[in-house]
């Protein structure tokens, strides 16, 4: 049998592997947080200045910011092919009050969505950016052609929104600006989920609060390791290059993967091939949201999206089984390549024969503690 997670994952720096691969470059990274900055200090600055144009009277706060989605979660990986993109969602709060002083009111979310394309709209035009305004639950700003950050808006009650600013400096930040643009430190634990309110163009007002899938997220990797955030980024870059668009989404893989997940002890090759063979009948029976039970993630795929999904998953189980089991080891990286694309390293001479025994070996008798995380190439 071969083993190949010296091509999927490893520490040393000069080695390559799909892991690295996958991580946008330096320069991307840099010019991603340069522009939510830039998005950030927009609004911030922008929708008070547009009400305000628009003749609202009341003082207007300036709004809220936390990173949400597979930037926040570590698990965003670079486009694998046009037309993808990378998807940096930065969520955007303000007290319902800044609008009406009714808890619901039918004409609030149109006024913020205009109220923040309008203040966007000299950034945009400044940097040669590209806005887009038919997405029902956010506003898109295609930065370049491999990304693009999407702002949903929320509101919440105005009492929340003052402990939301006083829970900030319990933490110890010397401003509010601070707060607001450290990405990681989501300090805002103690705003209740249930009155979170995401701005919808059609629906008006959706209760939709981002922190429990996060929350939920990272306690499994907290619990499993950072081998199944790796697993995790492998399920999604064998999507994005077997569908150049659409396909399972990204929340309905993880929840599907983390009870399929089972450690193996340096053996990345593994771990996949233990979820992608499980996969296609977890896919098929319906998975829910782990955070709520009531939402089904299958649903929103369809019926024939499920069966497509699940087929893709199949093959792509034999071709990974295949690979580990073959004697040859350019023909595993060769089939790698048909499932990932060149961001798997054509590097045959990497790859190890191992026996039976060591490969039974891999699997611990009981969960490991949380791996510590070596240096990587791709940083």
């Amino acid at each position: 049998m071969l083993n190949l997670s010296p091509l999927f994952f490893t520490t040393i720096d000069n080695e390559s592997c799909m892991h690295g691969e996958l991580d946008l470059a330096p320069e991307q990274r840099t010019l991603i947080a340069s522009a939510r900055t830039d998005v950030r200090d927009c609004l911030r600055a922008g929708i008070p200045r547009v009400l305000k144009e628009n003749g609202y009277t009341e003082a207007v706060p300036q709004p809220r910011f936390f990173t949400q989605g597979s930037w926040a979660y570590k698990t965003l990986n670079s486009p694998a092919q046009p037309p993808q993109q990378a998807d940096i969602d930065d969520g955007c709060y303000l007290p319902m009050s800044f609008i009406s002083q009714t808890k619901r009111p039918s004409t609030a979310a149109t006024v913020f969505f205009t109220a923040a394309e309008e203040a966007l709209k000299p950034l945009v035009e400044e940097k040669q950016w590209k806005l887009v305004t038919d997405k029902p639950t956010c506003i898109r700003i295609v930065i370049s052609t491999y990304a693009h950050i999407d702002i949903p808006l929320y509101a919440i009650p105005d009492e929340e929104f003052a402990a939301l600013k006083a829970s900030m400096e319990r933490y110890g930040y010397d401003s509010l600006l601070e707060a607001v643009n450290m990405a990681e430190q989501d300090t805002w634990t103690a705003l209740p989920a249930d009155k979170v309110l995401l701005a919808h163009r059609e629906c008006d007002w959706m209760p939709s609060d981002p922190r429990p899938v996060k929350e939920w997220f990272l306690a499994e990797v907290a619990a499993k390791g950072e081998q199944f955030r790796r697993v995790v980024r492998y399920l999604k870059a064998f999507r994005d290059w077997r569908w150049s668009s659409g396909g399972p989404a990204s929340i309905l893989l993880m929840a599907a993967a983390a009870p399929l997940f089972e450690k193996r002890d340096r053996r990345d090759d593994l771990a996949l091939l233990d979820v992608v063979a499980a996969l296609p009948a977890r896919l098929r029976e319906g998975v829910n949201n782990p955070v709520e039970e009531s939402e089904s993630l299958t649903e929103r795929l369809g019926h024939a999206g499920v069966e497509e999904a699940a087929k893709a998953f199949e093959e792509f189980e034999d071709v990974l089984r295949g690979a580990t089991g073959t004697g040859s080891p350019s023909q595993a990286c060769i089939w790698m390549q048909g499932e990932f694309g060149s961001r798997f390293p054509n590097e045959p001479e990497r790859v190890k024969a191992v026996s039976v025994a060591a490969t039974i070996a891999a699997t611990p008798a009981t969960a490991g503690p949380s791996e510590l995380v070596g240096r990587t190439k791709a940083g």
